[in-house]
């Protein structure tokens, strides 16, 4: 808990840095309400260790009471000593973090180790997550009274100022015509109110098709017909003058990735919850092979989904905006698709350097891997300390010689669990130039 309020104070002071987060609407307060319900988990180690110290406790006072003999008490606990749990299972942890580093994967709480390969409910953000996170241009439509180089001059010369992913298609399809960039006064970019300012004396604002409806009288019957695709509508001195639509492209793997994990991963419920608009969403979804959607969602809806489904069962959130910060706090695993954000990666229990969905596949690998290093490790030890601990106390193994068994049998654990480290021949059950998927572990 005390880590997790220290990870929550450095997530608050990035986001109070005013560059950092123009086009987000999260508040302290969502921060700080997605940290309240944030699951405590506990160390693989202290489960086993629960009943592993009590049992050999019972056996070296039977021992001695049995026996007689004082020495065979001690000769039971010498042996008796749990290192394969104190040092065997920390061991297996730093290894598959180090091995996740070697593969563009950041681990920032351990703890997500034990978890990422048993959530059953995976929660997907769209933009930069499922899509590429570079929009382009589709189509500019432009209101009849006015021109469409004059309208893409203004939007593109107040865009160069905003970080929003959209702004770069724009001043890309700016420079590919040859337009230059004028000078812009008195912008502002209010959290989810868009973009506007003063370009050559006109008052211009880039913003959705919901505000526009809302502000500007007689708008709706101006504005074209609504379709498939991010948008984004330009008014210039309150009047309605352009719709720039854009299109994000899923990564190539995504459809492979979404339709291994239930056969390989035992997923049983699979979201797209993502602040963009519906036909979008839905669009995206259906390529990719999804069918519950939440769309034109805020931070604090995203929050209030990712903790109802939290509350049902485990779950990973796979995000990359600043938005979306909050819910990678509440959410069981959560998991954050390259460094976009200084918020969103400290809000993350892992980072996947290269924005791939292959990577979170490894990471799922891994997971399972040390798990099952570690257990192997820790019940090994056990095992062949329940062995030492029986002899001992029927008066076969001294303590001297207990001592010399039982640090045979931590040396045993802490080396298998150094395989850990080691990479396997794989890390992936699927490949996005193939069509079928493999279990190859």
């Amino acid at each position: 808990a005390g880590k997790l309020q220290s990870a929550m104070v450095r997530v608050l002071k990035a986001w109070a840095v005013p560059a950092s987060a123009p086009e987000s609407s999260i508040t302290p307060q969502v921060m700080r309400a997605s940290e309240k319900d944030s699951p405590h988990l506990r160390r693989l180690g202290d489960k086993l260790g629960a009943f592993y110290t009590p049992l050999a406790v019972v056996i070296a006072l039977l021992a001695w009471i049995f026996s007689g003999q004082a020495n065979r008490f001690l000769a039971v606990l010498v042996v008796a000593t749990p290192c394969p749990l104190l040092i065997a299972i920390p061991v297996a942890i730093i290894g598959a973090i180090s091995l996740c580093a070697r593969r563009g994967i950041v681990v920032k709480k351990p703890a997500v180790l034990e978890q990422v390969d048993s959530c059953t409910t995976l929660i997907f953000d769209k933009t930069g997550t499922l899509t590429y996170g570079e929009p382009s241009v589709s189509e500019l439509l432009i209101a009849p009274e006015f021109e469409r180089k004059h309208i893409l001059e203004l939007t593109a010369s107040l865009e160069r100022y905003s970080k929003h992913p959209l702004a770069r298609a724009v001043l890309k399809m700016s420079t590919d015509a040859g337009l230059p960039l004028l000078e812009a006064t008195n912008i502002s970019e209010p959290p989810g109110a868009g973009l506007q300012g003063t370009v050559l004396g006109k008052h211009v604002r880039i913003t959705s098709r919901k505000k526009i409806a809302a502000e500007v009288p007689g708008a709706l019957q101006r504005l074209p017909p609504t379709a498939p695709g991010l948008e984004c509508l330009v008014v210039v001195d309150g009047v309605y003058a352009g719709a720039f639509r854009f299109r994000d492209e899923p990564r190539a793997d995504s459809k492979l990735f979404i339709g291994h994990l239930g056969k390989k991963h035992h997923v049983n419920r699979l979201m797209l919850v993502s602040g963009d608009r519906e036909p979008e969403v839905q669009y995206l979804a259906g390529q990719v092979g999804i069918a519950e959607i939440f769309a034109g969602k805020s931070p604090e809806q995203k929050l209030e989904i990712v903790q109802k489904e939290t509350a049902k069962a485990k779950t990973l959130y796979l995000g990359d905006g600043i938005n979306d910060a909050p819910a990678l706090l509440a959410a069981t695993v959560g998991v954050a698709m390259g460094q976009n954000s200084d918020i969103t990666t400290e809000a993350a229990g892992a980072v996947i350097l290269d924005r791939s969905l292959k990577k979170v596949g490894e990471f799922f690998h891994i997971s399972r891997r040390m798990k099952r290093i570690a257990l192997q490790s820790a019940v090994g030890g056990m095992v062949l300390s329940a062995a030492g601990m029986l002899a001992a106390a029927a008066g076969y193994l001294p303590p001297v010689a207990g001592a010399v068994f039982q640090e045979i049998i931590d040396v045993l654990a802490v080396v298998n669990a150094l395989r850990a480290a080691v990479p396997p021949r794989t890390l992936s059950d699927f490949d996005r130039n193939e069509t079928a998927f493999s279990e190859r572990q």
